[in-house]
């Protein structure tokens, strides 16, 4: 009886040293008991971006639609990297080994297309042959699995203005 009874007391009387309503914390929410700070100032050790992830950035772009006559994915593919976002409005800014490229959906002929070009800021080409690499890494940056092959659009084989990858989000 007294190895229950004594707990017992004791929680009842820790317990009533502060008011069971009051959830307020101490704020200490870092590891190990450190209170934790938000930096404004980009660089320290404890600043914390405000901006959402790729997937997150991505999921909150508009949808641009497109409807054309062809139903040949290539021909497809072709029509996304033409009317894919160049703009903040339109796409997000995925850095690149060249600097700023960006991305977009498209929805041509209800296939859902990830766009990934340059800004209309830019030169207006990026390297050929980063098809593959962009196709491995669409499910990471959209959280959508690929649905086909990656497809370029460009002038010459050596430079490319942008690629599409077909999605899968369902």
């Amino acid at each position: 009886m007294y190895k229950i009874l004594l707990p017992a007391i004791a929680l009842i009387g820790l317990s009533a040293c502060d008011d069971i309503w009051d959830r307020e914390g101490v704020g200490f929410t870092g590891i190990d008991g450190e209170p934790r700070t938000i930096t404004a100032a980009k660089g320290g050790a404890d600043y914390v971006s405000r901006r959402g992830g790729v997937p997150a950035q991505f999921a909150g772009q508009p949808v641009i639609p497109v409807r054309v006559e062809s139903q040949e994915l290539s021909e497809l593919a072709g029509v996304a990297i033409a009317n894919g976002g160049r703009d903040l409005n339109t796409a997000i800014e995925v850095g690149g080994e060249a600097g700023t490229l960006m991305m977009s959906q498209v929805d041509v002929n209800g296939i859902l297309f990830a766009v990934f070009r340059t800004p209309t800021s830019g030169d207006g080409q990026m390297a050929a042959g980063r098809g593959g690499a962009f196709a491995a890494s669409v499910p990471r940056l959209t959280g959508c699995l690929v649905a086909g092959d990656a497809y370029q659009a460009g002038t010459s084989e050596r430079r490319t203005i942008g690629y599409a990858v077909p999605l899968n989000c369902r």
